[in-house]
C-alpha cells in the first residue's frame, strides 16, 4: 500500500469533510479508514431530514447526507477503506491497519483522528433492576430500525430531552412505536423549542422533567420502567416494553490515549488548538472526538477547519507546521460551564471562536474571560442551555497576554 500523506481515522461527518477539503486545496494522497462496513458515520442511522444545514446549508436526511459527504470526498481524489481498524499508532509514526485482506501498515505525514463519541449504555448510567430485553441506546435504535429493519416494541420510555433525545422519539414513531414519554433530570427539555412543541402537541408525548429513572423491571422483556420525582421522591411506573438511553456522550478516544495524546479532563476527548494540533507531533483531532455530542453539521465544520488549516501549513517542516504539535496558553472553565473547545489558545493565532458547554440553566448569560485574575473580554450569549454548544466569539481573548498564564471563562 502506498503511503498516504494523510490517514484520516473515522468516516464520518469530520473525517469526510477534513479528506475533502484536503483534496480540494491539493494535499494528498488522502486515505481514510473506518471500521464499519459503509462511510458516513452516524447519520446514516437517521432516516429524517435536518442534515446538512449548518454546513451545506441545505436539508437532507442521515443516509442521503452520508451518501454525499462520501461523494464529496472521493471526487475530491481521497481514498476510503472501510471494515478496517486502526489498532496502533507507534512512536515513529507507523500505523497498523486491521482489514479484510489481513493486517498492514502505513506511515503517513500526518494522522487526523475523528473517531467521533458514543453514548453511555444502562450499565455505565448504573441504573438498578432487571435485566431484560428491549434496552437501547439512540445508536442501537437506529441502527435496529434504519439499516436492519428490526422491530423494536409497541410502547417505549426515552431517557433524555436534548436533540439526539427527539429524534429516538422520531426514529420510533418511524418504527411504530409509541412513546409514552421522555424523561429528563433537568427542569425542562434542551433542543430548540420549535422542535419540543411539535413531539408534545403534534405526537402527544409528555415530558417528565425533573425526574429520573431509578429501575427497569421485566423477566425476558421489559415490563415497566420506575421513574422518581426529584422534587416529591415519589416513584411512578411507567407500562413500557421498549426503553432508549439517550445522549450523555463520551468520546472514542481509545486510539488517542494509546498514541499518548494529552485528554481534556472535562470532555474527555484529546486537548487540541485552533487547527486541531494534539499534543503529538503529526497527529491531529476534530469533530464529536473533541466535542463530544455535537451535531453532524458541527462536527463537518471542525473536520473541514482542521483539514484547511493542515493545508495552510503544509509546506512548513518546522516545530509548529503541519501537523506540529499544539502550544499556547491552556483555557479553562469554571462552573457552571464545563467544557470549552479548543482548549489550548496560541495568542498569535486567535479561533474565530470557541464553543463553550454549560452544566445546567441559567440565567447568567454573560461569558467573561479572566487571566491572572484581570477580565480580559467578555460575550452575551444567547441562551445557556445544556447539551447545546455555545458560541463564543474569539475576540473575548483580544487581550490575552502571551505571557499572562492560562485563560478562565466563567458566566456571570
Amino acid at each position: 500500500m502506498t503511503d498516504p500523506a494523510v490517514l484520516v481515522v473515522g468516516a464520518g461527518p469530520a473525517g469526510l469533510s477534513a479528506a475533502r477539503e484536503l483534496g480540494v486545496r491539493g494535499i494528498g494522497p488522502v486515505l481514510v479508514v473506518d471500521r464499519e462496513a459503509d462511510p458516513g458515520g452516524v447519520p446514516r442511522h437517521f432516516d429524517h431530514t435536518g442534515f446538512g444545514l449548518q454546513d451545506l446549508r441545505r436539508a437532507l436526511t442521515g443516509p442521503a447526507y452520508a451518501r454525499l459527504l462520501t461523494r464529496r470526498a472521493e471526487e475530491a481524489g481521497a481514498r476510503i477503506r472501510t471494515s478496517t481498524t486502526v489498532s496502533g499508532l507507534a512512536d515513529d509514526g507507523t500505523v497498523t491497519l486491521v482489514g479484510p485482506d489481513g493486517i498492514g501498515s502505513v506511515r503517513p505525514r500526518v494522522v487526523l483522528l475523528a473517531t467521533g463519541a458514543r453514548e453511555r449504555p444502562r450499565p455505565a448510567r448504573l441504573v438498578p433492576g432487571d435485566r431484560p430485553a428491549g434496552v437501547f441506546t439512540t445508536g442501537q435504535l437506529q441502527q435496529w430500525v434504519v439499516l436492519h429493519r428490526l422491530g423494536v416494541g409497541r410502547r417505549a420510555v426515552v431517557v433524555g430531552a436534548e436533540h439526539v433525545a427527539y429524534s429516538a422519539v422520531l426514529t420510533l414513531r418511524h418504527a411504530g412505536v409509541a412513546t409514552v414519554a421522555m424523561v429528563t433530570e433537568l427542569p425542562r427539555h434542551q433542543t430548540v423549542p420549535a422542535f419540543a412543541l411539535a413531539v408534545r402537541v403534534g405526537l402527544r408525548v409528555p415530558l417528565r422533567t425533573t425526574s429520573r429513572v431509578v429501575g427497569l423491571r421485566g423477566r425476558g422483556r421489559l415490563e415497566g420502567v420506575d421513574v422518581e420525582d426529584l422534587r416529591s421522591g415519589g416513584v411512578h411506573r411507567l407500562e413500557a416494553d421498549t426503553v432508549v438511553f439517550t445522549g450523555d456522550w463520551v468520546p472514542d478516544h481509545e486510539l488517542a490515549r494509546r498514541a499518548g495524546v494529552v485528554l481534556d479532563p472535562t470532555t474527555g476527548g484529546p486537548r487540541t488548538d485552533v487547527g486541531g494540533r494534539t499534543s503529538r507531533s503529526g497527529v491531529l483531532a476534530a469533530g464529536a472526538l473533541v466535542q463530544p455530542g455535537d451535531t453532524a453539521g458541527l462536527a463537518a465544520l471542525g473536520g473541514r477547519e482542521a483539514a484547511r488549516r493542515l493545508a495552510a501549513s503544509w509546506a512548513d517542516d518546522g516545530p509548529g507546521g503541519a501537523g506540529g504539535a499544539s502550544s499556547g496558553l491552556t483555557v479553562t472553565v469554571a462552573r457552571p460551564l464545563r467544557s470549552v473547545v479548543p482548549s489550548v489558545v496560541d495568542p498569535a493565532d486567535r479561533p474565530a471562536r470557541l464553543v463553550v458547554r454549560t452544566g445546567s440553566f441559567s440565567d447568567h448569560r454573560l461569558v467573561v474571560a479572566r487571566q491572572g485574575g484581570s477580565e480580559i473580554g467578555r460575550h452575551r450569549l444567547r441562551h445557556a442551555t445544556p447539551h447545546r454548544s455555545l458560541t463564543v466569539p474569539g475576540s473575548v481573548l483580544a487581550r490575552v497576554d502571551p505571557d499572562g498564564g492560562a485563560v478562565e471563562l466563567t458566566l456571570v
